[in-house]
């Protein structure tokens, strides 16, 4: 069965999945940061490391971001057409400004749609309405409690998805023997990183084997499994360590649920908000950051999208992730 592009234009978020068999194959979440890999736009040089190429630029609305290959004449207060490379990445305790480049004579546009930039690689796209099932029966639902914990089980043990400032760790619990729970968890590794959609520097941390034979033969069918994956690869070294390094152009699914955990849960609350069938007043249970989190104009879409009032109740108990809407009655 040939993989198909899935797309819902959601409140607050935009999400695609490709999926082929019932299966989610690779996932992508955009959250409308303003920016985005793709744009365009003019910011002044407000600082340039010297004996470098690198520096500061400012765009206009105050938001700075790294820039590298500047041209050796640029200088401190110059204006430069520049394009966003890698958004911003958000880590705990900090962000990672994001990256730029220039590119004279280059026209300023905004940064594509998470929808354009699939079309773009020659895929088609199946725009869906808010009250399809199909995400829902191809394993939306599981993959989003997946990002939100970092535990991904398979059988005989799990990977564990931890997102930090120097490189998303993968780390592997289990009963098994050390060699068949390296080589089980292969495969889960290799869906991790297109389902949840990560990037960058990836470190593994298998079990530790001691004869270079075992070694080798884990490296091979880490191999083989990412045999469609894009980027470098080291050998697994005599503690069980393996580096990864792929592009990075915007955060995880799992470094976004990491980082905004309530943001994160009130997107999902408005997407089965969207879906609530019965007729009645909408209401809207969360924990109080949740709701917190719950910007009014993203309240306002859902309202008008469903055509219902929307009320909040708060509930302190309930975890982050565990928020829920209903219809009752007016």
């Amino acid at each position: 069965m040939s993989a198909e592009w899935l797309y819902e234009a959601g409140i607050a978020e935009e999400r695609a999945i490709l999926v082929s068999g019932g299966a989610i194959l690779s996932a992508r979440v955009e959250w409308g940061e303003g920016l985005r890999a793709g744009l365009v736009a003019e910011a002044r040089l407000v600082k340039r490391h010297a004996g470098t190429r690198r520096g500061v630029v400012r765009f206009d609305d105050g938001v700075e971001a790294l820039i590298d290959q500047l041209a050796r004449e640029a200088t401190e207060g110059v204006r430069l057409m520049v394009r966003v490379v890698r958004a911003a990445i958000a880590e705990k305790g900090r962000t990672k400004l994001p990256v730029v480049r220039p590119v004279p004579g280059e026209a300023a546009r905004p940064a594509p749609t998470l929808r354009e930039e699939i079309e773009a690689t020659g895929a088609t796209v199946r725009v869906l309405p808010a009250t399809s099932r199909a995400f829902a029966t191809n394993g939306w639902d599981e993959l989003v409690e997946q990002a939100q914990t970092g535990d991904i089980a398979f059988p005989g043990g799990a990977v564990i998805v931890s997102p930090t400032p120097a490189m998303t760790l993968i780390d592997i619990d289990g009963a098994l023997p050390p060699l068949k729970l390296a080589l089980a968890a292969v495969d889960a590794i290799a869906d991790a990183l297109h389902r949840m959609d990560i990037g960058g520097n990836v470190g593994i941390d298998f079990p530790t084997l001691a004869d270079k034979k075992d070694r080798q033969q884990v490296d091979k069918a880490l191999a083989d499994a990412l045999i469609d994956w894009t980027g470098e690869r080291t050998g697994m070294n005599g503690f069980g360590f393996v580096q990864l390094v792929s592009r990075l152009e915007r955060p995880s699914l799992v470094a976004r649920m990491a980082r905004h955990p309530a943001g994160a849960a009130a997107r999902v609350l408005l997407r089965q908000a969207e879906r609530v069938e019965e007729p009645g007043v909408l209401l809207l249970t969360a924990h109080p950051r949740v709701l917190d989190a719950l910007q009014p104009a993203w309240e306002a879409e859902l309202a008008r999208r469903t055509g219902r009032t929307v009320r909040r109740r708060a509930d302190p108990t309930l975890a982050l992730h565990s928020a829920f809407a209903q219809a009752v009655p007016a």
